[in-house]
């Protein structure tokens, strides 16, 4: 009997480590050291007198038994996570979303408040990373991705495409240089937005200039920012002509801080932002709450949503 429940922290840096194939990542993932894991993990081998892991100078390979172990101890930590958020979403008015920084910024803030006057019963906790949320061990009910919307295991639902374009301060227009056609371009600063790097398909302004054509303007000059709110915020200032996504601008743009430049080239871009969470808080009226109030929010600019009452369909 005293083997048939190994202890819980050897189990989870077993877990972590066999997912990651590291010890190295395990410990990033823990906020301990590897020797901690690789220690963990021989505490777990001697507990079950089954060696799980073949360890070698260059890599670290699951033993059969490793690999037939692994499934059912990642689904068991899965039902502790859904059976811990249960418990403490029951009746609590607090939902948890983690997002991008300028999606939070330049998309959600200015248009909070009709969330909040929506659902004044429930309390969002906003908060912004730029790395991929793992729901078994951080603490958020849903958070809003930049990608394909390819999150295995997780639901996730469009929420806002991505149009890319170049835009300016209205003084800019003002002094000698005109910007009337993109070779223009070659008189002005360029300014680059730095926080796109994790997306390919995103344009930058060296694939910009390709696409329309512009073989005079160095593309590799300029001053860049992270995250994108900060360029927004530099061609506002007047210091150049950014390249910018327009979700992040509409309101800049209606109120004259900014104009956009050479509207009749459009680049395409094959991320999007979407909503993700485990498909079991399905179930949980906050989440639905705030992913249909999103999606309602974005409506003029992408394909109808698929209601919550309809099979999720997972992208």
């Amino acid at each position: 009997m005293s083997r048939s429940i190994p202890p819980l922290n050897p189990l989870r840096a077993f877990e972590v480590a066999a997912r990651h194939l590291s010890f190295t990542r395990a410990a990033e993932e823990l906020f301990v050291t590897p020797s901690a894991v690789s220690h963990q993990v021989k505490t777990l081998e001697e507990n079950l007198g089954v060696q799980l892991f073949i360890r070698d100078a260059k890599a670290l390979v699951l033993t059969p038994a490793g690999t037939a172990y692994l499934p059912a101890i990642q689904i068991a930590f899965k039902q502790l996570a859904d059976a811990t958020h249960r418990l403490h979403s029951k009746d609590r008015p607090e939902l948890k979303v983690n997002m991008p920084p300028t999606f939070a910024v330049k998309w959600l803030i200015p248009r909070m408040n009709r969330f909040m006057q929506a659902h004044p019963d429930i309390d969002l906790k906003v908060s912004t990373s730029n790395h991929r949320i793992d729901f078994e061990r951080d603490d958020f009910d849903l958070a809003i991705r930049y990608g394909r919307g390819d999150y295995p295991g997780l639901y996730s639902r469009l929420c806002l495409p991505v149009e890319v374009i170049p835009v300016c301060s209205p003084l800019l227009l003002q002094g000698t240089a005109p910007l009337n056609q993109p070779s223009d371009l070659q008189h002005h600063t360029l300014l680059h937005d730095d926080s796109t790097y994790t997306d390919v398909s995103n344009p930058d302004w060296a694939m910009w200039l390709e696409h329309a054509g512009i073989t005079n303007v160095d593309a590799s000059r300029g001053p860049s920012f992270w995250p994108s709110h900060l360029v927004i915020n530099a061609a506002i200032s007047g210091l150049g002509v950014a390249l910018v996504k327009k979700n992040w601008i509409e309101q800049d743009l209606e109120e004259g801080r900014l104009v956009r430049l050479f509207e009749s080239i459009r680049l395409p871009v094959e991320f999007s932002y979407f909503i993700v969470f485990p498909r079991e808080r399905l179930d949980d009226l906050r989440v639905r709450s705030f992913a249909d109030w999103i999606c309602g929010e974005t409506a003029a600019l992408r394909e109808p949503a698929v209601p919550f009452s309809e099979e999720p369909v997972q992208l």
